[in-house]
């Protein structure tokens, strides 16, 4: 289901578009491609071994802080998309991903969102768990385990 991509090593998450993704006209609806890219940032943190669920039990929250989206061509029903999720900054309590959707070779959408580390039961921010720094780090040089 999940793959890293050999031509630029960011995740890439395989998508297809369903009714429920689309307006009336069976082009996605904008804010369906947010939901892609959460899905994409999702699976890429379970390949490094890690679960939303899990962390908040660890009293670990992710949430967005801020994005900036550019939509270049519409998505349509049916159509086979890979979302990617390349991480480009890490700081202690934040993550800066760069994102796309692609069909095949086409540009669709781009974004760029920081995601920021808090405390579940505070909403505070709070230093991502040393191990998993430690995985976004390895990720970051290019350091993949698990491959």
């Amino acid at each position: 289901m999940t793959e890293k991509s050999s031509k630029d090593q960011d995740f890439v998450l395989p998508v297809r578009v369903y009714i429920e993704d689309t307006d009336a006209g069976g082009i996605v609806y904008y804010v369906n491609y947010l939901k892609f890219m959460e899905r994409a940032r999702t699976e890429y943190l379970r390949s490094l071994g890690y679960q939303h669920y899990g962390l908040s039990e660890e009293n670990y929250q992710f949430v967005v802080h801020s994005c900036q989206v550019r939509y270049h061509s519409p998505a349509r029903i049916d159509d086979a998309l890979g979302v990617s999720a390349g991480l480009r900054h890490l700081g202690k309590a934040t993550l800066l991903f760069a994102q796309q959707v692609r069909r095949g070779d086409q540009l669709l959408c781009e974004a760029e969102i920081k995601i920021a580390c808090v405390s579940a039961d505070g909403i505070r921010p709070k230093a991502l768990p040393a191990p998993l720094y430690q995985r976004f780090k390895a990720e970051y040089r290019g350091e993949r385990a698990n491959d």
